[in-house]
């Protein structure tokens, strides 16, 4: 693997490259000379490799892992940076589709992710694996059961795929923002401090880390990102 400035060598997928947290993901990979492909469910446009990929999809995932294996060599580091938040109804009057919703936008693309991926990785000898959690995730909160409990789920596919792979050379940790300054953040909480929050190219940052040899001592770690939210 590479130190966390140079991924020159490196092939590293980004899930949920479209977004704000994904497009500097994106970005700080690769300007540090990593081979980026994107997946999302939207089409990209620029320099990058990208395809479109349903991630609730396990066949979907599936062949776009092949595809970039195909087409770029391998795949060093996984970034799986799709996910979203809704405010949910309370617990008991949650819906069956906002709780799927929630789970197959955090949890299950994560899996299928980790699905598509892994085997590559152990045929390799190692890799990177990099999730997205949330500081939601450590407690729950009014209207936001479905939302926490999927984050949660992160965290522990996170724990326990570091347990099973660590020995063969594959790191696996996750992240915890708390509020990500955003567009869409700001247009709903127009009141907030802006300032407070965290910014997606210094989330962005951290994420890099994980991906470079510097984080090779690191297993299943959940790395609060809080800005001074």
């Amino acid at each position: 693997m590479t130190d966390s400035g140079n991924f020159s060598d490196q092939v590293v997928v980004v899930t949920g490259a479209a977004g704000a947290l994904g497009q500097a993901v994106v970005d700080a990979f690769a300007d540090s000379g990593a081979t980026v492909a994107q997946l999302d469910v939207l089409q990209l446009n620029n320099t990058h490799y990208s395809a479109t990929c349903d991630l609730t999809d396990a066949g979907a995932c599936r062949q776009a892992a092949n595809d970039i294996v195909a087409a770029l060599g391998g795949i060093n580091v996984l970034a799986n940076i799709a996910g979203g938040f809704t405010m949910g109804e309370t617990v008991h009057e949650t819906s069956d589709d906002s709780w799927d919703f929630m789970f197959n936008l955090n949890a299950l693309s994560v899996l299928n992710m980790a699905r598509a991926v892994v085997p590559t990785m152990l045929d390799q000898g190692g890799g990177k694996v990099i999730n997205v959690g949330a500081r939601a995730a450590l407690r729950g909160g009014a209207l936001m059961g479905a939302y926490s409990a999927s984050k949660s789920v992160v965290i522990r596919l996170t724990e326990s795929l570091a347990d099973e792979l660590k020995a063969q050379g594959i790191n696996v940790n996750c992240v915890l923002p708390s509020i990500i300054d955003t567009q869409r953040n700001r247009a709903d909480m127009p009141g907030a401090d802006f300032s407070s929050w965290v910014a997606p190219p210094a989330l962005a940052k951290v994420v890099r880390f994980l991906g470079s040899s510097d984080a090779d001592p690191i297993h299943g770690a959940a790395i609060p990102v809080e800005g001074l939210a």
